[in-house]
């Protein structure tokens, strides 16, 4: 089941590039007291997830700092090397931090997991975005199919963290 609005995040592990290489961070140290934009992408270096997804989160950094917004933070089911280097090319760098969920257990664990082996992609995570405030779901759009980023762009997020307040 899919996790929603109100839901606490479960605990869950994701590796972070540190100065000092590749650390763990728990959903706790990321989430814990804090007002957090995550959103989630396919794939490192897809498409809608390299020209238009990112852009639009780099973009509107400091209009969701604005609003109260501690971290955004982007999640793949992509290693850390990859996310790293994805990072840098969108611009990224500095002002996303990258999540790497490389076996998909954060997807799995709040249901927005996506089976795309028919593809030759194997499971990665849905297309989605939410406001998660002290690790409890405030805001959750997720899109209905992967190449889709309306319900989840910035842009739809900003909007409703202003009527979430």
């Amino acid at each position: 089941m899919a996790i929603k609005v109100g839901d606490k995040l479960p605990d869950a592990s994701f590796v972070v590039m540190t100065s000092d290489g590749p650390a763990e961070r728990s959903t706790g140290d990321v989430f814990a007291g804090k007002k957090v934009a995550l959103f989630a992408i396919p794939g490192a270096y897809t498409p809608t997830c390299q020209n238009q997804h990112v852009p639009g989160f780099v973009d509107r950094a400091e209009e969701l700092a604005g609003k109260g917004i501690d971290t955004i933070a982007c999640t793949a089911v992509n290693d850390v090397f990859v996310l790293s280097h994805f990072a840098k090319d969108t611009g990224a760098e500095g002002k996303i931090v990258m999540l790497a969920d490389g076996n998909g257990d954060f997807a799995k664990a709040i249901g927005l997991d996506l089976d795309l082996t028919s593809r030759g992609f194997g499971v990665r995570s849905s297309r989605y975005a939410m406001l998660v405030e002290d690790g409890v779901v405030k805001v959750l759009n997720v899109e209905d199919i992967p190449p889709q980023h309306d319900k989840s762009s910035a842009a739809t997020l900003c909007s409703m963290i202003d009527r979430s307040l």
